[in-house]
């Protein structure tokens, strides 16, 4: 099994204090130079091999732009489509924006209601919201 490396981000945040390490001790280096100090620090020949390998390891999200989707939003059954997603700098989250089919309430109460047809929502690679409603519930659970 392949190990999960670190975003291309953090690697590039690892050559800045590589250089500025090394800048401290009179040594200096090019950007390019950290960048090939840190691929090799990793395994890899030089840094576009690393920086390939690092974006083909990511985990992949569990929606696409444009994907027909159904499932629950807090506690309410839905099919729609998702207008955007984005990956959040935490391991396997994602910003996903749905819009639903229908409207969907988000009251329980049968004195009023509260209908939402477009959400911005986090996810997990399994398509389920870490945040919870008062009863444990996810409030997004995608059916993917």
């Amino acid at each position: 099994m392949t190990p999960v490396l670190p975003s291309i981000e953090a690697l590039k945040d690892q050559a800045k204090r590589l250089r500025t390490s090394l800048g401290t001790t009179g040594r200096k280096i090019g950007h390019s130079q950290a960048l090939e100090a840190i691929a090799q620090q990793h395994g890899f020949r030089d840094w576009n091999t690393l920086r390939a390998r690092a974006f083909s390891n990511r985990p992949k999200a569990p929606v696409n732009v444009g994907q027909t989707v159904k499932g629950e939003y807090l506690g309410q059954p839905f099919t729609g489509r998702i207008l955007g997603v984005g990956e959040l700098g935490a391991a396997d989250r994602y910003r996903v924006t749905v819009r639903f089919d229908e409207p969907v309430d988000v009251v329980t109460f049968d004195s009023f209601s509260a209908f939402r047809q477009r959400i911005h929502c986090v996810v997990d690679g399994a398509g389920t919201s870490p945040q919870k409603t008062s009863n444990g519930q996810p409030h997004l659970r995608l059916s993917v």
